[in-house]
C-alpha cells in the first residue's frame, strides 16, 4: 500500500482512518503505563466516535454486528488515554487504563497462547472466572 496517502495533521479521526470494506478499523489496545498488548477490537465510526466524545472505549462486534462498551457487561472497563493512528491510517493504537482485566476468558490480555517448540502452551492462568465476570 505505498500508494495509499498518509494521514494529515490536523484532519479529523474519523476522515483520516482508512475503513475496510464493512467499515471498520482494527484496533490494538495497550495498557498505558506497562506496554502490555491487551487486546485487539474492531471500531467502526461510532465506535471511534463515542470513545471519542466519553473517552470510555466502545467497539465493534463483527459477531453481534453490534457496538459495544467496554465493561459494559463485565464491569472491565477501560479509560482511553491516548489514541494513534499507524502510517497507513488503516490501523489504531489506544492506550488505555485497564479496570480488571481485558479478555472474556478472565486474563489480563487476550495474548496469552504462547509457541514453544511449534505447539501451544497457556501462559497465564484466569485471574477471575469467566462465569463471574458474565453469569454462568
Amino acid at each position: 500500500m505505498a500508494d495509499a496517502p498518509a494521514p494529515q495533521a490536523g484532519a479529523s479521526l474519523t476522515d483520516a482512518i482508512r475503513w475496510d470494506d464493512d467499515g471498520l478499523v482494527p484496533a490494538v489496545v495497550q495498557q498505558r503505563d506497562s506496554g502490555q498488548v491487551l487486546m485487539l477490537a474492531w471500531m467502526d465510526r461510532e465506535a471511534v466516535e463515542r470513545t471519542l466524545a466519553s473517552g470510555a472505549a466502545h467497539y465493534y462486534s463483527r459477531s453481534r454486528q453490534a457496538p459495544w462498551r467496554k465493561g459494559e457487561s463485565s464491569g472491565q472497563t477501560q479509560r482511553v488515554v491516548e489514541i494513534r493512528l499507524d502510517c497507513d491510517g488503516d490501523a489504531l493504537l489506544l492506550l488505555v487504563e485497564q479496570h480488571g482485566v481485558a479478555c472474556h476468558t478472565g486474563r489480563r490480555s487476550c495474548w496469552f497462547h504462547g509457541v514453544r517448540d511449534g505447539r501451544i502452551v497457556i501462559l497465564t492462568d484466569p485471574e477471575v472466572s469467566p462465569d463471574a465476570l458474565y453469569g454462568a
